[in-house]
């Protein structure tokens, strides 16, 4: 298990405290997020201590929040539900695309056995490197999202937490054969949660939720050439 190092000025921490409750109760309990598992995770974990400091009073809203750069943090049910989908084992090996500040890095540490954590933005990955210091078992990279991180592939599972037009195969391959990758999709403007698994044959998404995703930079369907 992990260790965290940043924590909330003692005095804010029952506040932070009875907030995450809240998120369980009436965020991730009411929404499918059913995997006892992860609901324990995500009522462990200080969403807080993975954000910039100035919007660290509204870590725990049920909406999409402010990273800088032109990114966004996703609410806490699309993690919730894209963990619980993917049916973690303890003895998976994870690669999380779209690490942000290290929260979904963090999460996923207490349910797997290895978490690879995939950055491209540098202030971002400075948040979740403090945040992540300690931790036996996740490693935080840094590079371009859109190509993944192949020199510790293949992997178990792929959670991309965030949502994407497409998916480059450079991704897929880093999956094992019968491997899963959780993700968001873009779909003719609107967001959805989507599963899929690898198998010889190929591979195919399945949508399982709409719902309001924050979109990663790099993953645009190439634009066709019109006159």
């Amino acid at each position: 298990m992990m260790t965290l190092l940043v924590d909330p000025a003692p005095v804010e921490a029952p506040r932070f405290e009875a907030m995450r409750h809240a998120m369980v109760a009436s965020q991730l309990r009411t929404n499918a997020v059913n995997d006892p598992r992860v609901v324990a995770a995500m009522s462990r974990i200080p969403r807080e201590a993975f954000l910039p400091a100035e919007h660290r009073a509204i870590a725990y809203r049920d909406s999409l929040l402010p990273l800088g750069n032109g990114r966004q943090h996703n609410a806490p049910l699309v993690l919730g539900r894209l963990l619980t989908e993917s049916v973690l084992q303890p003895t998976d090996h994870v690669l999380l695309i779209g690490a942000a500040g290290g929260y979904g890095a963090a999460v996923l540490a207490q349910l797997v056995q290895s978490v690879i954590a995939l950055e491209e933005d540098p202030s971002l990955a400075a948040i979740a490197r403090g945040g992540l210091a300690g931790s036996a078992n996740v490693e935080l990279v840094q590079g371009p999202l859109n190509a993944g991180w192949a020199g510790r592939a293949p992997y178990d599972l792929i959670v991309i937490d965030g949502a994407v037009e497409a998916l480059p195969q450079a991704i897929i391959d880093q999956v094992k054969p019968g491997g899963r990758i959780a993700t968001g999709v873009v779909d003719r403007g609107v967001t959805r949660l989507a599963l899929g698994r690898r198998t010889e044959g190929g591979f195919g998404l399945a949508d399982f939720m709409d719902i309001e995703v924050a979109r990663l930079p790099g993953f645009d369907k190439p634009r066709k050439f019109t006159f």
